[in-house]
């Protein structure tokens, strides 16, 4: 799929290693070029979560990528020059690094003790609200709907039945088209009537500044 000023294209390839989810976008001017990689195991609502954020204005507020982690008790701490969050049971992570050259780096994933996990990684220049609204699927506490069979086998993990007809299905998936058709014009025309600002610097929950 392709942005329609093809400025950000995602693509699904489960067919190659790793494999998963690849969003890319172009370079704007003040911003360089970046990617996503979600691997093939990602959570549904983690990847949807991202690509809603796509089409949404971005907030007037500067995005906070550990404050949804924080509001559900996720544990933060330094390791190294690296600043991580875990989730409370361990099985998942958020990890802010930077390379020789200052370039940020994110990387993130879970994993239960029967091995079954996902990993994904955000390139430097990636817009921090995509980066807060993965974090916000990320810590989300809802619970999610698996087809019967479909749920790994976990002590950590549990289930129940629930039926849904195929009526509703189709009610969500048109409510979803619909508010995402909203935000893009919301975006659209914040766009033609807001004028360009430049970012603020990114700065960890510690206070410590991100260098560039």
């Amino acid at each position: 799929m392709e942005s329609p000023d093809r400025t950000v294209r995602i693509a699904y390839d489960p067919y190659v290693l790793p494999g998963g989810w690849t969003i890319h976008g172009h370079a704007d001017g003040a911003n360089g070029k970046w990617s996503a990689h979600l691997g093939r195991q990602t959570p549904a609502e983690i990847v949807a979560g991202l690509t809603d954020a796509l089409t949404r204005p971005c907030s007037a507020h500067a995005p906070n990528v550990w404050a949804p982690l924080q509001e559900q008790n996720w544990h933060t701490r330094f390791e190294g020059q690296d600043y991580m969050a875990t989730s409370p049971d361990g099985t998942a992570w958020m990890q802010y690094g930077q390379s020789p050259d200052g370039a940020a780096m994110w990387w993130t994933g879970a994993q239960d003790k029967q091995g079954n996990g996902w990993m994904a990684n955000f390139t430097p220049n990636t817009p921090m609200h995509l980066v807060q609204a993965f974090s916000t699927e990320l810590a989300s506490p809802d619970p999610v709907m698996r087809p019967r069979g479909r749920v790994p086998h976990s002590a950590q993990i549990r289930t129940w039945s629930v039926s849904v007809k195929p009526s509703q299905l189709s009610a969500w998936q048109q409510a979803r088209i619909t508010a995402a058709r909203a935000a893009t014009w919301a975006r659209n025309s914040a766009r033609s009537t807001r004028p360009r600002t430049s970012a603020r610097p990114y700065t960890p929950a510690d206070g410590a500044r991100t260098r560039r």
